[in-house]
C-alpha cells in the first residue's frame, strides 16, 4: 500500500505517546511536580500530535468527527472513543500529580488500561482487513502493542525493562515479517478466485483501466526485495539493536539515553514505512502488481 507520511507519523508517534501514558498511569516512574509535567507534556505531544497527523490523510478532514458515530462496527471509531477517554482520564491523573503532588493510583491504572486499549484498537484497524493478507494475522496487534509498550518503557526511563521489551518487540517484528511474506500466497486469493472464472489459470486480457485512479494511488506500492532487506536491517539495527546495547551499558547517562531514543524512533519510522509499503492489497492482482 502507499506509505502516506501522515499515517506513518500517526501510528509511530501516537503509539509511543500512549505507551508512555501506560507507564505513567502505572506509576513508572512515580513522578510528581515539574518532572511529571515534562513527561506528561511529552506523552500528550506524541499521542495528540499523532492523532492529528492522521486527519491529514482524510479526503475531508472536516468530517473527522463523524468517526465517533460508528463505534458498534468500526475499530476506527472505537479507537477514537478510547483515545479521548484515555487522554481525559490521564489528564485528570496528571493534573493531580503535577499540581497537587499526589497520585490517584486507581485512576492511573484505569487510564493505563484505556491507553493500552487505544493502541489495541489501532492495531485492529489493520489486522481486521482480509483484503491485506500481510496484516490479517494475530501477529499484527502483537507487533504494534509490543512496540508501543517497549517505546513507552524507554521514554519512561525504565531502562532494564525497556531492554527486555525491545528484544521481545524485535522478535515479534521478525516473526511478523516472516509470516507476512507468505500471507498473500497462503490466502489462496488470485485472479481466478476473485472473478469466479476458475477452475484453471486466469489472466487479464488488458488492464482494468487505461490510466491512473484512486486504487492505483492508494493501494499499489511495490518495494523491491533488495531494498526491503536493506530497510529491514536498518529498522532492526536502529530500532532495536543499538538501543538495547546502549541500555545495557552500566551507568549510561542522559546523553546515551537521548541517543537511544533517537535511534529507536528512527528505526521505528523505518519499520512503519515498511509496514505500509510491503502490504499487498489483493486489488493489485487485477493490475498485475501482485503475484500470489
Amino acid at each position: 500500500m502507499h506509505p502516506a507520511p501522515s499515517v506513518i507519523l500517526f501510528t509511530s508517534f501516537s503509539g509511543l505517546g500512549f505507551g508512555l501514558l501506560v507507564f505513567l498511569g502505572l506509576g513508572l516512574p512515580p513522578v510528581t511536580g515539574w518532572v511529571a509535567f515534562f513527561l506528561y507534556a511529552l506523552a500528550y505531544a506524541l499521542a495528540v500530535g499523532g492523532l492529528l497527523a492522521s486527519t491529514f490523510h482524510l479526503g475531508h478532514p472536516e468530517r473527522a468527527l463523524k468517526a465517533f458515530t460508528q463505534w458498534r462496527t468500526s475499530w476506527l471509531s472505537r479507537e477514537a472513543w478510547l483515545s479521548v477517554a484515555a487522554l481525559v482520564v490521564m489528564g485528570v491523573y496528571g493534573f493531580a500529580a503535577v499540581f497537587l503532588g499526589t497520585r490517584l493510583v486507581p485512576l492511573g491504572w484505569f487510564g493505563a488500561a484505556l491507553a493500552l486499549a487505544t493502541v489495541s484498537s489501532t492495531s485492529m484497524i489493520y489486522a481486521q482487513l482480509r483484503t491485506v493478507p500481510r496484516w490479517h494475522q494475530p501477529l499484527t496487534p502483537l507487533h504494534l502493542l509490543s512496540l508501543s509498550i517497549a517505546g513507552g518503557a524507554l521514554l519512561a526511563g525504565q531502562m532494564t525493562l525497556a531492554a527486555g521489551l525491545l528484544a521481545l518487540a524485535a522478535a515479534v517484528q521478525v516473526a511478523h515479517w516472516q509470516v507476512g511474506d507468505a500471507a498473500l500466497a497462503r490466502s489462496g486469493t488470485d485472479l481466478a478466485t476473485a472473478t469466479g472464472l476458475g477452475p484453471g489459470p486466469v489472466r487479464a486480457f488488458e488492464p482494468p483501466h487505461t490510466g491512473t485512479n484512486y486504487l492505483l494511488k492508494e493501494f499499489m506500492h511495490v518495494v523491491g526485495r533488495k531494498h526491503a532487506r536493506k530497510l529491514r536491517l536498518i529498522a532492526l539495527t536502529l530500532g532495536y539493536g543499538i538501543p538495547v546495547v546502549l541500555l545495557l551499558i552500566p551507568g549510561a547517562g542522559h546523553v546515551l539515553g537521548a541517543l537511544c531514543v533517537l535511534s529507536h524512533v528512527t528505526g521505528l519510522v523505518t519499520s512503519r514505512w515498511l509496514f505500509f509499503a510491503e502490504a499487498e492489497h489483493v486489488v493489485g492482482l487485477y493490475y498485475g502488481k501482485r503475484a500470489a
